[in-house]
């Protein structure tokens, strides 16, 4: 990693890495909508195709593995990027008294930990989208986890906001 050095400076660096977990975030976040709008409100056949009908109609199924492997890969470079925050961030907010935005970023990383942890379960739901008993848990567990990226994106976003990022 030292090698970087040589070539970009260490905020670039950091800078590089914040932006590459964001635009992640960004796809995650995407693909677990579509998703959740896929099961919560299937299209109709026979209404005239919209924007929320084209919206909605995507295969589900084709979408879970790229949730995971965007989760993981999310949920890694964010681990990365909190040992900055840690420092950086996190100490700064407090002595500024910012408490409530640091208790939503820590309720961020424990939805997002838990999350992670419902991947497996929400990978096999969705590998065996043919069974009608998954059918409930599966729409469930996507909405939850729908849930979860849209309140870490926004969390995150806010606790960028107030702080900024690499001051």
């Amino acid at each position: 990693m030292d090698f970087l050095l040589d070539y970009i400076s260490v905020n670039t660096f950091w800078t590089i890495l914040l932006m590459g977990h964001a635009l992640l975030s960004v796809a995650l976040l995407g693909a677990i909508t579509h998703q959740a709008a896929a099961v919560f409100a299937p299209t109709r056949t026979g209404v005239n195709p919209g924007f929320v009908s084209h919206f909605r109609s995507v295969s589900g199924p084709r979408y879970a593995t790229a949730v995971c492997v965007l989760w993981i890969i999310t949920f890694i470079l964010g681990g990365w990027i909190y040992a900055k925050y840690r420092i950086y961030v996190r100490i700064p907010m407090e002595q500024e008294g910012f408490w409530k935005t640091q208790g939503a970023f820590e309720l961020k990383e424990h939805l997002t930990t838990i999350g992670l942890g419902l991947l497996p379960f929400y990978w096999h739901l969705w590998k065996n989208a043919r069974h009608a008993a998954f059918e409930q848990a599966r729409k469930w567990l996507t909405v939850v986890l729908a849930v979860i990226c849209w309140y870490a994106f926004l969390a995150g976003h806010v606790v960028n906001n107030v702080r900024g990022f690499g001051l």
